[in-house]
């Protein structure tokens, strides 16, 4: 088999050969079978040494690689991945190695991304596209995603997350059992440092989500980051709720609406939202719903104060509001 990027097959080469060695100049060959004269020079040396098999593709890879890293580590590194799916900056602190060295471990291993996975079962489930594009404001306080998520209210006991699938209730809905709900989770993140505030609150109701904006700029003011513009999608509770409008106004902030069906233009407090449902949400099974909103705070601040991000080279969201810290 050629190597992808290969100009030639064995086939072609043995021709390009016969032709040399018929006499040709090997300038007119290489030209007329797309190759350069040093690649028709390589060729016909391997004719001449190796014959036919000289014609083959080999491997580049080295016969000792006296750097790589020892398999005990490799080991450790793909355990901790495969058992508790965290980051590679988080990896790379427990295993004593760099991320970069943790990101070939898993790509030599043929795993998976993070993103890929359920985050209760590990199983991929999904696949995604990804950009090499980035932007990003140039202070904290400049720009302030918000959105709110949606999740359904965790029954007493845990329910299936915690007994299993095969107790799952099929029949709910038709009268046999009340429904639960859901929880909406208001999300706030600081597009320049990932600083984050989330509060699990009981709708997205115009009041509710000004009482979410005031409370947030409160945090972010706690920490010395002044709100100037706000992102949210075009829902009424946002665009046309007087008490949303005037919890804005009282910030001096202006409004910013992304353009309809384009939710990648708040696509920060989007992967916020991802992020809070695998580390948080559905990392593992609670017996109430009580408890699961108890755990937000605190899974906040490690978020915030703790958890490496790649956004951030590598070092939690406070970094870039607090350089010292």
């Amino acid at each position: 088999m050629s190597h992808r990027n290969a100009k030639l097959t064995p086939a072609g080469r043995l021709i390009l050969v016969r032709r040399i060695l018929s006499g040709r100049p090997v300038a007119h060959v290489a030209k007329e079978m797309g190759v350069s004269r040093q690649c028709a020079h390589r060729w016909i040396g391997r004719y001449r040494d190796q014959g036919l098999s000289g014609l083959h593709e080999r491997s580049s890879r080295p016969h000792r690689s006296p750097g790589r890293t020892p398999a005990l580590v490799a080991k450790r590194v793909l355990r901790i991945r495969r058992d508790e799916r965290i980051g590679r900056d988080e990896i790379a602190t427990r295993a004593g190695v760099s991320p970069a060295t943790v990101s070939r471990i898993i790509a030599r291993a043929g795993l998976a991304p993070l993103h890929q996975l359920d985050p209760v079962t590990g199983i991929r489930i999904r696949a995604s596209r990804r950009t090499s594009h980035r932007y990003e404001r140039a202070a904290p306080g400049d720009l302030i995603h918000i959105d709110v998520k949606k999740l359904g209210r965790v029954p007493e006991g845990g329910g299936w997350r915690a007994d299993g699938p095969d107790v799952i209730d099929h029949n709910r809905g038709r009268g046999q059992s009340k429904k639960l709900g859901m929880d909406h989770v208001h999300v706030a993140v600081d597009d320049h440092s990932r600083l984050a505030y989330a509060r699990v609150l009981p709708d997205e109701k115009g009041a509710t989500c000004a009482e979410f904006l005031a409370d947030a700029a409160a945090f972010f003011s706690a920490h010395g980051v002044q709100v100037r513009e706000v992102m949210t999608d075009n829902a009424l509770h946002y665009r046309r709720s007087r008490d949303f409008q005037a919890a804005i106004a009282a910030l001096n902030a202006k409004h910013v609406l992304m353009r309809p069906h384009s939710p990648w233009q708040n696509g920060k407090a989007e992967r916020f939202n991802r992020t809070l449902q695998e580390d948080w949400a559905y990392r593992r099974p609670f017996t109430s719903n009580q408890e699961r909103v108890d755990a937000l705070g605190p899974w906040l601040d490690h978020y915030n104060y703790d958890r490496g991000h790649t956004a951030c080279g590598g070092r939690p969201p406070i970094s870039r509001v607090s350089p010292t810290h």
